[in-house]
């Protein structure tokens, strides 16, 4: 799998992978920091958790009372008794973030309180319904309040600033930047994909003496002619705005890259920026949409008939059902081409199921070798391999006789998913050791440009 796009995109990948990683978040204790939690925890702690909680129960009869009556379906405006109750349950809230540690909370601004508008991300027609209920609001005419929205989409550490979401932008009216500071030394806010579980978060938390907070409302931000046009163009102006104003980096990665960027596993991502690049792709052609389990089993039963035959821009749109576009071409070339310009379809069903179930490389594994293993023994050669741990690895010159020679094939240049699977089982470090690539962690290049292992 090769990357061919613009080089503005291919650096911006490298800049993804030389940044943090925006979702995973790691605590640091100072031996202060351990005495003071381990006092807080014995006696504030308690004393914090029985105000927070209490607070919480107070707030559910406000929250019940003002739901009565309302539609899922509908989404209506506020009559004057629920505003009222409104301002009970922010009164209420507020007290209970106090008791949590955050006395003074510093606001250049007020916003007015909303009700939510749900979107279940696994379904298309919930997010059409999302951006039209959010159309529908912003241009009420100032019947419905402001929307706020947390463009990003997803919880990350606060190192950087990740892709926005293009639904606060395709109304194309004005917004107003807001963006929030937790200058704590310590951070025990943070919540991510990988890090403290949210009650280590609580916790922590409230073993802290003061948590202060700052809430900063930038100028309202109206956008160009060509932004109102341009949803995504207003979404990357508004992001530089917010990037600037707390000094933060963007990083080139969305909430639909963050289960790449966590792979785990003994065939984990050792460089993610070519499966994120073509996640990106496939996200903007909608390739991912209504792509599960069984709709990959179908494409890789179709394309183990073809036996490997290659397939040009006009097959690979039939084959996948689509029209052919400029962002269809962007995925075709994308993929290792022969000199006629095909491509293998195998290598694209390859990773699209990385793609869509990144926490699931074994059942992607499973999958090329159904397309790739021949009818007799059921075995996948070894180039045929190369290229499969190619794509599922992110790397490139894949070489296989250490593999080989540690499975004790008598052939050496073949073998069955079974055999893979068991020996992967034996050894779940087996990509580290036993195969061999370009920028293998456990290589280096000496100055006379040959590879050397490292020693332990």
């Amino acid at each position: 799998m090769k990357l061919s796009n613009s080089a503005s995109s291919s650096s911006g990948a490298q800049r993804g992978s030389q940044l943090s990683n925006p979702f995973v978040h790691e605590l640091k204790f100072t031996l202060t920091d351990k005495i003071r939690i381990a006092l807080m925890s014995v006696t504030v702690f308690p004393v914090r958790l029985l105000l927070v909680a209490s607070f919480m129960l107070l707030a559910w009869p406000f929250a019940f009372v003002a739901s009565l009556g309302r539609s899922e379906l509908t989404l209506e405006p506020q009559t004057w008794w629920r505003r009222l109750v409104d301002v009970m349950l922010r009164l209420i809230m507020r007290a209970m973030w106090f008791c949590g540690g955050f006395y003074w909370i510093k606001v250049k601004a007020l916003i007015n309180y909303i009700r939510p508008v749900f979107v279940f991300r696994a379904k298309q027609e919930s997010r059409r319904k999302t951006v039209d209920d959010i159309k529908r609001r912003a241009h009420s005419g100032g019947q419905w309040p402001q929307i706020m929205i947390f463009p990003e989409g997803t919880c990350t550490n606060r190192s950087g600033i990740i892709l926005f979401k293009p639904g606060a932008f395709i109304p194309g009216l004005p917004v107003q930047p807001v963006v929030l500071r937790y200058p704590n030394k310590l951070d025990t806010v943070t919540w991510t994909w990988r890090g403290p579980a949210a009650s280590k978060i609580l916790w922590l938390t409230l073993c802290q003496i003061h948590n202060p907070m700052e809430i900063e409302y930038l100028p309202v931000y109206t956008p160009s002619e060509e932004e109102k046009e341009n949803p995504a163009l207003f979404a990357r102006n508004v992001r530089q705005v917010m990037a600037e104003a707390l000094g933060l980096p963007l990083i080139p990665l969305s909430f639909d890259d963050c289960q790449l960027t966590l792979s785990r596993g003994p065939l984990r991502i050792h460089d993610n920026s070519r499966l994120l690049e073509f996640n990106r792709l496939a996200c903007r052609l909608g390739l991912k949409s209504g792509t599960d389990e069984e709709v990959l089993e179908q494409q890789a039963s179709r394309a183990r008939k073809l036996q490997g035959d290659r397939l040009g821009l006009e097959d690979f749109a039939q084959f996948i059902n689509w029209p052919v576009t400029d962002k269809l071409t962007q995925v075709h070339s994308f993929f290792y081409q022969h000199e006629n310009g095909q491509i293998d379809i195998r290598q694209y069903v390859t990773a699209l199921s990385a793609v869509c179930r990144p926490s699931k490389s074994m059942e992607t594994l499973r999958l090329a070798f159904k397309m790739y293993e021949s009818d007799e023994d059921r075995d996948v050669r070894e180039e045929d391999l190369a290229a499969i741990f190619e794509i599922l690895l992110g790397v490139e010159e894949v070489e296989l006789s250490g593999l080989f020679a540690a499975l004790g094939r008598s052939d050496k240049t073949k073998t069955t998913y079974d055999e893979l699977h068991h020996f992967i089982a034996q050894h779940p470090d087996f990509a580290h050791t036993f195969l061999h690539f370009r920028n293998h962690p456990n290589h280096v290049v000496s100055s006379n440009g040959q590879s050397h292992k490292k020693e332990d």
